[in-house]
């Protein structure tokens, strides 16, 4: 955007969007010159102007020099505009059309349409004024000297009333700032706006920018244009400092190993890409998001391109996934449109329009690459950036699917370049070896978070996602049937070992019973030969206590005295 330090008065023009590019507007009790192709807008830009300044109670004059007012009434009622209403105080329509098929007589000039005119300004009061189609009128005079000459009276006239005019011209050709005819009209005019319409791709794009305006800094770049059911919108990025809110809040992608690969999930109101060929699984990795997002009863936006709703909730039950319940209960709003039946900017004004009425935590966009197909890459780059823009100012998180480009299955592309402002990105690839096909995930980048660098197999079964444990032999990472037979091999081997274990633990029980059995028969021998000790041992006792009990009858028969050991003494 150019600035002066000077900035004029501006009078607003109510159309969301430009008034941004212009700093507030166009510039009050000036002369502005509005130029474009057939169907750019011209007229609607200049009475929706004029509408909205009357529906703020500033009273304005349209001039219609290509139309006559009763069409133009008539097609400006599609808009919901209410000229009834208006037209009673403060709108007031000038039929000044003239067809080139009637008779003229003498030099024409504007004396007599301003004449007119003036006594309209001054009975309603008009502080704004509207001349559609001057080119129509120019053409009518003599040569443009004729024409230059009705023009500065005209821009007299305005100047004299202090009235914020708006004058609208067709311009056509490759530089429709030349026209030979009336060339010098952007010269003259206080601010230059010009109108485009062009088929690209097959699709009708509209685009405005601002050419000049003097005393103001505007934004010079050509902005997209869409006119709606509501009138024109002008699309912008909105602020040129990002100030996007920011959590810490984590929240699951549905995947219980995809949660651990990203240290805990997702950043709440992050940005997260899914790339990859057809039929890797990015619409089931997205469902699963969007269930687990629902489980946790927060509204989901899920707008699919080219796929109708109730087959992706078909299609997903497969895998266990019955987005269907949250359907029901108003969480989970699927919205699927044609990607060529709108164009880039028709599909991001619906899209904002929904969002704000819905009011999702988290949106769904599958595939975002298919905006391409609305008016070419260039027109799909910047909405989808400016769709991402939108959706994080309102703190929402949103997961978007991209096709890849290429014919490498492992590529890791992004056809419309939001990898570099997604805050997580992961890539699904096809792993192809022995004679079968699987489904292989990699984080690429996690913004802010501890991220796993491994490639992990990815299965779906009818419960879901799972992601299968890294599994390597021979340094190479298997997948598949090469993966389930090594794990088999691997299996059988601990089972033998296992077995072999469980033998030896049984012969060893069996030698350790034999053994107590042996020591137990012992035990019981020791024990009978102690009895038979302890039998012998009081059988030799009572055999000595028989002879002392002989011998000392012996000796009270004999009335002796008992044998005295060696040196025993004589009793005192």
């Amino acid at each position: 955007m150019t600035h002066s330090g000077h900035t004029p008065r501006k009078s607003p023009t109510g159309i969301s969007g430009f008034d941004e590019l212009t700093g507030g507007g166009l510039p009050h009790s000036r002369i502005t010159v509005v130029l474009g192709s057939a169907g750019a807008g011209k007229t609607v830009f200049s009475l929706q102007t004029l509408v909205n300044a009357a529906a703020r109670g500033e009273p304005g004059i349209f001039v219609a020099f290509e139309e006559d007012t009763r069409r133009i009434r008539e097609n400006a009622d599609s808009f919901g505009w209410k000229l009834d209403e208006l037209e009673q105080e403060r709108l007031l329509f000038v039929d000044a059309y003239v067809s080139p098929t009637d008779p003229m007589s003498g030099d024409f000039d504007l004396g007599g349409v301003l004449a007119q005119v003036a006594q309209q300004v001054e009975t309603l009061g008009a502080r704004r004024v509207v001349f559609d189609g001057i080119d129509v009128l120019l053409a009518l005079l003599e040569g443009p000297g004729a024409a230059r000459r009705e023009l500065f009276r005209l821009f007299e006239w305005l100047a004299a009333r202090d009235l914020t005019c708006i004058l609208t011209a067709k311009a056509e050709g490759p530089d429709p700032l030349a026209s030979p005819q009336y060339g010098y009209l952007p010269f003259m005019a206080d601010c230059v706006i010009l109108l485009q319409h062009a088929l690209r791709e097959r699709v009708s794009v509209r685009g405005i920018r601002v050419v000049k305006y003097r005393g103001s800094g505007f934004s010079e770049n050509e902005f997209p244009v869409v006119i709606t059911g509501e009138g024109m919108e002008v699309a912008t990025y909105g602020r040129a400092d990002l100030t996007h809110p920011v959590s810490s809040e984590r929240i699951s992608t549905g995947v219980a190993e995809l949660d651990d690969m990203l240290d805990g999930g997702y950043f709440r109101g992050s940005s997260i890409l899914l790339t990859g060929a057809p039929g890797v699984a990015k619409t089931t990795l997205s469902g699963s998001f969007a269930d687990a997002s629902c489980a946790r009863g927060e509204r989901v936006l899920f707008l699919s391109f080219d796929e109708p709703a109730d087959q992706i909730v078909r299609n997903l039950s497969s895998v266990g996934l019955g987005l269907g319940r949250w359907v029901q209960e108003g969480l989970l709003d699927i919205w699927s449109l044609r990607s060529e039946a709108r164009g880039v900017e028709e599909h991001l004004i619906e899209i904002k329009k929904r969002l704000l009425a819905f009011r999702p935590r988290a949106l769904v966009v599958d595939p975002l690459s298919a905006l391409a197909k609305s008016g070419g890459e260039v027109a799909a780059v910047d909405g989808s950036l400016r769709l991402l823009d939108f959706a994080k100012s309102q703190g929402i998180t949103v997961l978007c699917t991209s096709l890849q480009e290429g014919s490498d299955p492992l590529s890791e592309q992004s056809s419309l370049q939001v990898s570099t402002i997604a805050d997580t990105w992961f890539h699904l690839s096809y792993h192809v070896r022995g004679g079968e096909r699987n489904r292989a995930l990699t984080v690429v980048k996690s913004r802010g978070m501890a991220h796993s660098n491994q490639v992990r197999e990815m299965i779906l079964t009818r419960h879901g996602i799972t992601l299968a444990d890294v599994y390597s032999a021979g340094g190479d990472v298997l997948m598949g049937t090469a993966r389930y037979e090594k794990e088999e091999e691997e299996r059988r081997l601990a089972a033998d070992a296992a077995a072999g274990a469980e033998e030896r633990r049984r012969d060893l029980e069996r030698a350790e019973a034999e053994l107590r059995g042996r020591m137990a028969a012992m035990q019981r021998e020791l024990a009978a030969l102690e009895v038979q000790r302890e039998a012998a041992g009081a059988k030799v006792q009572r055999a000595l206590d028989e002879r002392e009990a002989v011998v000392s009858g012996i000796l009270r028969r004999r009335g002796a005295e008992p044998a005295r050991e060696p040196g025993q003494a004589d009793q005192p």
